[in-house]
């Protein structure tokens, strides 16, 4: 059984961010714009704006009350839009309830969208377009990618449909010629529906979710789910059940979590050339 080690396949792309970065003419700016003090959400914009300075990119965050309006905070996206220092936004989610995120989210220029989450992107991505991806999903197949795990011909199960993971994680499997089921609240006998897959990705934001039961033996797991409990971090998996059967699998934390803030650097270097491309 095979630890899919995230901590080790991150520094990589991290390195290969940084030595792309050195060869740009001036280093890419990233905003992240942060509304609130959700610990989790200071925490994880934290994370990802002190491995971007570290690799060289410029750091552009702005910060909002929660009590910011609307109109205010749509503003401020538009301006980081039009700002040509600015080569990458990033709107951490969630935002307070008063805030309509799918209408901010659109204000965010497709090229300067480094979550991938515009509507554009979002079209690209199906048609099989360029365009910059959800970080997650790319961090999954660059994890899956480092460790040799083929995908063509593979029957893919992905549990989850969001429109951060789920959906987009089913589009770039189909991109690598994977067969792919797409499983959610409303699927009948989960357990049956999972032991079909040869790459299991479970994103379903259910702690233990998937037991030994639904996987079938030899089959790759990837778990993208991560949760605070009395017993410490644990994913949408049962880790240690699970790995008495799967063939590969990642831990929580130390497996999709950090690979998601390495290609969050990989899409701001890609959204830079992009900009300067235009």
């Amino acid at each position: 059984m095979t630890i899919l080690d995230g901590r080790r396949v991150a520094e990589k792309v991290v390195a290969a961010a940084a030595a792309d970065i050195a060869t740009l003419a001036r280093a890419p700016g990233l905003a992240t714009v942060l509304v609130g003090d959700d610990p989790a959400s200071e925490i994880y914009v934290r994370n990802k704006r002190r491995r971007c300075v570290a690799a060289g990119i410029r750091d552009l965050h702005r910060r909002f009350g929660a009590d910011v309006t609307q109109d205010e905070l749509a503003a401020a996206i538009r301006a980081l839009g039009d700002d040509p220092g600015v080569t990458g936004i990033l709107l951490q989610l969630p935002l307070p309830p008063h805030l309509d995120a799918d209408a901010l989210v659109s204000l965010i220029p497709p090229d300067k969208d480094v979550d991938g989450l515009t509507e554009t992107n979002a079209g690209r991505l199906a048609l099989g377009r360029p365009g910059l991806s959800p970080c997650t999903p790319l961090g999954v197949l660059e994890l899956l990618d480092a460790h040799g795990i083929a995908l063509a011909g593979a029957e893919a199960v992905v549990v989850g449909r969001s429109n951060l993971v789920g959906k987009p994680m089913a589009q770039l499997l189909l991109r690598r010629h994977a067969t792919v089921t797409v499983c959610h609240s409303r699927t009948r006998d989960l357990a049956a529906v999972c032991r079909r897959a040869d790459v299991l990705i479970v994103a379903a934001g259910i702690p233990g979710l998937i037991t030994a039961e639904a996987v079938k033996p030899g089959a790759t797991v990837v778990d993208v789910g991560i949760h605070r409990t009395p017993d410490g971090l644990r994913g949408d998996v049962d880790f240690d059940a699970v790995r008495a059967v799967a063939g590969a699998i990642t831990p929580v934390p130390g497996g999709v979590g950090p690979m998601t803030i390495a290609m969050l650097l990989a899409n701001t270097v890609a959204a830079a050339r992009r900009t300067a491309g235009r």
